[in-house]
């Protein structure tokens, strides 16, 4: 009996079971993943992470040629393409000088014959 009265004991003091750590931390992690979100949505993830953004070459190589290709002559002469390779320092140009320009032979966009830009 005596074994009895000690279990009783304990279960009626007994007022309420904590949060476990695991619970805690998880909670903790929710709430930093939930910040991170908020601000890289409201700030912008570039002005947030900027070294998560890598480069967009191939992307502007994919485009002027994409322009060559179907003979869209303002595309490849005159819009701006702002070239960011992660090395250097971000600048616009189209893809004309780019394309003819030897100091930017490294990104590797071709010449268009097809397209005379003045």
């Amino acid at each position: 009996m005596d074994r009895k009265r000690e279990g009783d004991f304990l279960l009626r003091n007994k007022k309420g079971q904590g949060l476990s750590v695991n619970a805690i931390i998880l909670i903790i992690l929710g709430i930093i993943v939930l910040v991170i979100l908020i601000l890289g949505f409201t700030i912008g993830w570039n002005k947030f992470l900027p070294f998560i953004g890598g480069n967009n070459v191939q992307n502007i190589v994919t485009a002027c040629e994409t322009a060559c290709t179907t003979g869209a002559k303002y595309d490849f002469c005159s819009t701006a393409r702002s070239v960011d390779d992660g090395v250097n320092a971000k600048f616009d140009s189209n893809c004309n000088t780019l394309a003819n320009d030897a100091k930017y032979e490294q990104y590797g966009i071709k010449k268009c014959p097809a397209i005379a830009c003045s």
